[in-house]
């Protein structure tokens, strides 16, 4: 029975599925995706509507699927929109950014009744406005008007690249030279925008504007800079001088101004040789600079030269200007000599006499407004060309010439000079009359002002002494006697005190005549209370007690009125009736009562006699010695912070009366004693405990008590510390572009806003560090989109403000596919093929995590288990490299194309590197510009492969008008980094750069580029023109004699010569019959390349037939020390004449086999051995010995020198390198 209901069973649901593959049918699309370009930031819609869907529906993007849910979880700005009924799944992306940029596909999934679909693939292409372009300058410095700049424009970061238009002043340029270079981000690019300018006066100040714009920008983006342009100033103008003729004594203001010049003119005063200004003013807006010189003329300026310089940084030599002036100056000095006191009756004799002036001057004397003319006058002459004058004067004295002045006047009509010296002439008689100046008798006045009395005496000669006294005594202070013309006086200078009240005062004169005249005055004085004093009836004051006081005001005038006052309040007292009192005036007594408390303890009670009238007081006080038991004071801390490890001061501010209080401290209910704790130590009861620790924090109390009682209160201890850091999790791996987030964990207190911060450990600097934020005790790193460069150490650093900081280092790996090195020195391997030597083809990869390497010959898997392969891989942090050792090197085996693939578990990489025979290096590439200067120019380039031998450089260049090129060769010979020196300034040089090995050399970098490079200016000052003209003379006479030393030796060499050219023609010819073959080529081959090559003019792998040599040489070697030398014209045999200086490379020779560089001289034996030796045995810097040259006549009369063929060459290396 239940076989019969299962096979029902089965039969129905057979049925069920084939009637559900009918309904269903085959699933496919009704619409596909469309390749859509759309700027970053909006909205994209790929459509995918599919018929009879039946399996689950998902988008792929760059070869990953998002998912079958249409929100599309982990892709926020990512969901499947429309209707599902009717089979759409748009794919709708929200703010498109540069990373959605990529194919997409839409998938459905296999079903039970239908096989899965894709759509085709639909690119979504965003675009990307360009960044805020800038400008980039040769250099900051402003530019010299005619030299030529340029400028580069740079826009970054666009998708597709943008497009620059620059313009000045508004005008469009048109030679703009574009190019584009990666950008910051994959897929993005920079747009470089280069122009050529020539600096004109007329762009200073005028604007440079570079304008970049692509489809993704809805406007152009624009950058700018002002142009400024340095160019000379005109010659200065003088102002202010018309008329050279100036007056010694006054003050004069010459201006000087240059107009035009950026930057403005520096102008300069100089006076007979001496500078005398260096400031100047400039107006911007006028475009000028002035410099005013302000000088008081004096009689030594006479006939003096001014000047005024003008130059700016950019002036050849400066410009002048320059004026003499004509100084008419006035005696310096006038003189009068003579005694000015006489008896009445009597005659005086005065001399008046001036110093040197132009023109003299003349004399008159006059006493008071009447001229004397009993005189004698000398005129001789003076300094500066001027004359001196001198007048004698006889003058009889009477009674009404006392007093006037006797004065000698010096005058000039023609320069309207005048100048007096006058003395008053004394003549003595006696004294007539005296008065007082005093306030009146009935004038009251306040004590503690100023009072001047002043007694008047006139009248007499000599006039009479002055005496003030006081109640019929002498007073000492009075001032000292002062004479007028009305007589003397003598000031009496009084403070008043309550005692000059009703005190009579009395001036008398007297003089030689014996007669004495005296004048007198009282005076009314007001005072306040000359005394206050304070009596108190309690010996102890305690807290609570009624203090009573007695306040007695002395005498005063009128009487005063009293106050009490405690500190700022006013206390209300008990006034008695007042009393008659010393000095005419009145005293009083007042009664106070006070309650006492703590607070009153060291306050003062005040008690004040003030006086209304004369609105002054006097006080007196009393201070409250209040007993009380202890108080803390208000400023009491109840909070102390301490660091650990320090020492923390717990303060105790507590006030009681008497002071000799007792306190105690106690902590979590134990007290506090030295002997509990060795760190605790108190001073006054402060408690400090030293190395505190943070279980130290707490809650203390402190208790004091005195003979009057005791009192307590709390204060809280914080410790706190500085931080302890480590990483929550130590490596950090992620792949290449994901997110790594770096966790850093601190133990500190306080825990503080910003206490985090992070450091790149690696060597070089990192501009975006990562995104950095902390929650309360943890810091975190977030780096995204996680770069190959940003792997390493990160040092995590919390930092509370207590010292030191914590610091820990986290290490993040980024995992990436491996990447090898590709470039031209790496594609080739060279090495002889005569089964004698050995080969190590180098691939080197850098990737994370470890890299593999495997290798292929020709395409096939290289079998290791054969002997002659060897395989070694070293690795250094992320790079690897792989080492595979050819043994026994055979053309015919080994002579192919080896493959080097890494990988790991990112990816792979392939490169094929070819095993070849030795040969010539390929060319440079690259060649640029480093920097010039006038007589210099520094060059760079790229080496290419060097043959299998160790290649060296030489450079080549030519100038305008040059007959032929000049050529260097390099020194360190690898170096790829080289200056050329002894150029001339201000001139165009076009430089090359070729390699060169013992097999041959190369053509030149970059397809036979020339490099145009203009040295700098400069020039000579004068001083150094003056050493060039004497040196250029020394060298002269120097040069003679050595042309007639130089004949002498020519002779002797010619004859030495002679016979070794002979010996050499001869084996010359037999050499060169020997080695004609049919591989003669249209160069000459070193004879010391690599010993084995194919005999065939093929270079092809396969070839079979070699030959080996093994005989050795002498050997040649370009010398890295050498000067740069002309190209000669070429001789009649291909070959080319040279100077001794010259260098003969057309033809590369050697030899004999290679050998260390390093072990020779770089002098030829012939300059070693003989001093007298012409400087042409230096030929191509090489070493050769007297068989190795044959000298011959060049065509310039020089020394055309030749190497002597090697007659044992082997025979490979006589045909053509291939």
């Amino acid at each position: 029975m239940d076989f019969l209901v299962v096979l029902i069973l089965s039969s129905a649901w057979v049925f069920l599925l084939m009637d559900f593959k009918g309904v269903c049918g085959q699933q496919a699309f009704k619409t596909e995706p469309r390749n859509v370009t759309v700027r970053a930031g909006a909205t994209v819609l790929l459509k995918c509507e599919v018929l009879r869907a039946s399996g689950a529906v998902q988008w792929v993007k760059d070869g990953l699927l998002l998912g079958p849910q249409r929100s599309l979880p982990g892709y926020p700005r990512y969901s499947m929109t429309g209707d599902q009924q009717k089979g759409q799944h748009h794919l709708q992306i929200l703010n498109v950014s540069l990373e959605d940029d990529g194919p997409y596909e839409c998938q459905v999934g296999r079903s039970v009744s239908s096989r899965a679909i894709v759509s085709r693939t639909a690119w979504l292409n965003v675009q990307i406005p360009p960044s805020q372009p800038y400008i980039q300058l040769e250099s900051d410095e402003p530019w010299v008007e005619g030299d030529t700049y340029t400028v580069t424009c740079i826009a970054p970061d666009a998708k597709p690249p943008a497009e620059i238009t620059m313009f000045r002043d508004g005008e469009e340029l048109s030679e703009i030279d574009s190019f584009t270079m990666p950008g910051s981000q994959d897929k993005l690019l920079n747009t470089h925008a280069e122009v050529i300018i020539r600096a004109r006066s007329l762009y200073d100040t005028r604007r440079l504007t570079c304008r970049a714009k692509n489809p993704a920008s809805p406007r152009a983006l624009e950058t700018g800079m002002t142009m400024r342009v340095f160019f000379p100033p005109q010659a200065p103008v003088i102002m202010g001088l018309e008329n050279e003729e100036v007056k010694a004594g006054s003050f004069l203001r010459v201006v000087c101004m240059s107009y035009g010049g950026n930057p403005l003119a520096t102008l300069h005063w100089i006076k007979n040789g001496e500078v005398l200004s260096t400031s100047w003013e400039v107006d911007v807006v006028s475009r000028r600079s002035s410099s005013v010189l302000k000088m008081e003329v004096k009689p030594e300026d006479n006939h003096a030269v001014l000047q005024c310089e003008s130059v700016n940084q950019v002036s050849l030599s400066p410009k002048s200007l320059t004026r003499t002036l004509t100084v008419f100056f006035e005696p310096a000095e006038v003189t009068l000599l003579g005694s000015f006191e006489a008896v009445e009756g009597q005659e005086i004799n005065l001399c008046c006499s001036t110093s040197s002036s132009n023109p003299p001057v003349h004399i008159r004397w006059w006493l008071g407004f009447k001229e004397l003319n009993r005189t004698d006058v000398t005129i001789s002459e003076g300094d500066n060309g001027g004359m001196m004058t001198m007048s004698n004067l006889t003058h009889k004295v009477s009674r009404e010439d006392n007093g006037l002045p006797l004065t000698c006047e010096a005058f000039n009509k023609g320069t309207r000079f005048s100048s007096v010296r006058s003395e008053e002439l004394i003549v003595y008689y006696p004294p007539q009359k005296v008065w007082l100046d005093a306030p009146p008798p009935n004038v009251f006045l306040h004590s503690g002002t100023s009072l001047r009395l002043v007694c008047f005496s006139s009248g007499g000669n000599p006039t009479g002494q002055l005496v003030w006294l006081k109640n019929n005594k002498v007073v000492p202070t009075a001032s000292k006697q002062v004479s007028s013309e009305r007589g003397v006086s003598r000031d009496l200078l009084l403070t008043l005190q309550p005692s000059d009240n009703l005190a009579t005062y009395r001036c008398d004169s007297s003089n030689k005549a014996k007669k004495v005249l005296s004048a007198q005055t009282k005076l009314r004085v007001l005072f306040p209370a000359v005394s206050v004093k304070i009596v108190v009836k309690q010996k102890e004051l305690r807290r609570g007690q009624t203090l009573d006081l007695d306040c007695l005001a002395g005498s005063s005038n009128p009487t005063a009125n009293i106050s009490w006052s405690l500190g700022p309040i006013m206390l209300k007292g008990v006034d008695q009736a007042p009393k008659k009192a010393e000095f005419g005036g009145m005293s009083r007594t007042s009664k106070l009562s006070l309650t006492l408390d703590s607070y009153h303890w060291r306050k003062r009670i005040t008690c004040q006699a003030f006086s209304n009238v004369l609105s002054e007081g006097v006080n007196n006080f009393y201070s409250l010695n209040v007993l009380f038991p202890p108080e803390f004071s208000d400023d009491q801390p109840d909070l102390v912070q301490v660091i650990e490890d320090e020492t923390a001061t717990l303060p105790v501010k507590v006030l009681a009366n008497p002071d000799e209080i007792t306190c105690e401290w106690i902590f979590q209910g134990e007290k506090l004693v030295k002997e509990r704790d060795t760190r605790y130590h108190f001073d006054d009861w402060t408690l400090e405990i030293v190395n505190i620790s943070r279980r130290d924090g707490g809650d203390y109390i402190i208790e004091c008590s005195n003979a009057e009682g005791k009192n307590r209160t709390k204060l809280k201890l914080d410790v706190q510390y500085a931080p302890t850091v480590h990483m929550k999790s130590d490596p950090v791996s992620v792949n290449l572009g994901d997110t790594a987030d770096l966790l850093c964990v601190a133990d500190a207190n306080p825990i503080t806003s910003s206490m985090f911060s992070w450091k790149w450990m690696g060597e070089e600097e990192v501009d975006d560090l990562g995104e950095q934020s902390e929650d309360e005790g943890t810091g975190l790193l977030t780096i995204y989109e996680a770069t190959r460069d940003q792997a390493g150490f990160y040092q995590c650093t919390a930092d509370n403000g207590i010292e030191p900081p914590g610091s820990v280092e986290g290490q993040l790996i980024v995992r990436f596919a491996p990447e090898l090195q590709k470039g031209p020195q790496w594609r080739k391997v060279a090495s002889r093929g005569d089964g004698s030597n050995d080969a190590n083809v180098v691939c080197q990869a850098q990737g994370v995590p470890r890299v593999h390497f495997t290798w292929a010959k020709n395409g096939f898997p290289l079998d290791f288990g054969n002997p002659r392969y060897e395989e070694k891989t070293v690795v250094t942090g992320t790079i690897h490299s792989s080492v595979l050792t050819v043994i026994n090197v055979s053309a015919a085996l080994d002579y192919a194309i080896f493959t080097c693939t890494a990988h790991n578990n990112m990816g792979k990489d392939s490169l094929d590197i070819q095993l070849l025979s030795t040969n010539h290096p390929d060319p440079p590439s690259d060649l640029k510009l480093l920097s010039v200067n006038h007589n210099s120019v520094t060059l760079e380039w790229m080496p290419g492969f060097d043959g299998g031998l160790t290649q060296n450089f030489r450079v080549r260049y030519q100038w305008a008008g040059s007959a032929s090129f000049m050529y260097v060769d390099v020194f360190p010979p690898t170096a790829t980094v080289y200056t050329v020196t002894g150029l001339n300034p201000s001139t165009a040089y076009n430089f090359s750069v070729n390699a060169l090995n013992t097999m041959g050399e190369s053509s030149y970098a970059d397809n036979n580029k020339v490099l145009t490079v203009t040295t700098a200016g400069r020039g000579l000052p004068v001083y150094a023109v003056v050493i060039l003209v004497v040196g250029g003379l020394l060298l002269n006479s120097l040069s003679c004699f050595l042309f007639a030393r130089w004949k002498k030796r020519r002779r002797s060499l010619k004859e030495d010569t002679r016979s070794i050219s002979q010996e050499t023609k001869s084996e010359e010819q037999r050499s060169m019959s020997r080695c004609s073959t049919r591989y003669a080529s249209r160069e000459l081959i070193n004879a010391s390349a690599q010993r084995t090559l194919l005999i065939d003019s093929s270079s092809e792998p396969d070839s079979t037939v070699y030959e080996s040599y093994g005989q050795q040489s002498s050997h040649y070697y370009y010398s890295p020390a050498l000067y740069t030398h002309p190209e000669g014209p070429e001789d009649h045999d291909g070959r080319y004449g040279t100077s001794p200086l010259a260098h003969d490379y057309e033809e590369v020779r050697g030899l004999g086999m290679y050998q260390d560089l390093q072990g020779y001289s770089l002098l030829p034996p012939a300059a070693l051995s003989d001093p007298h030796a012409p400087f042409s045995t230096y030929h191509e810097g090489r070493l050769h010995s007297k068989a190795d040259v044959d000298v011959t006549a060049g065509v310039y009369d020089s020394m055309v020198y030749r190497r002597r063929r090697d007659t044992d060459m082997p025979f490979e290396l006589r045909g053509e390198l291939v």
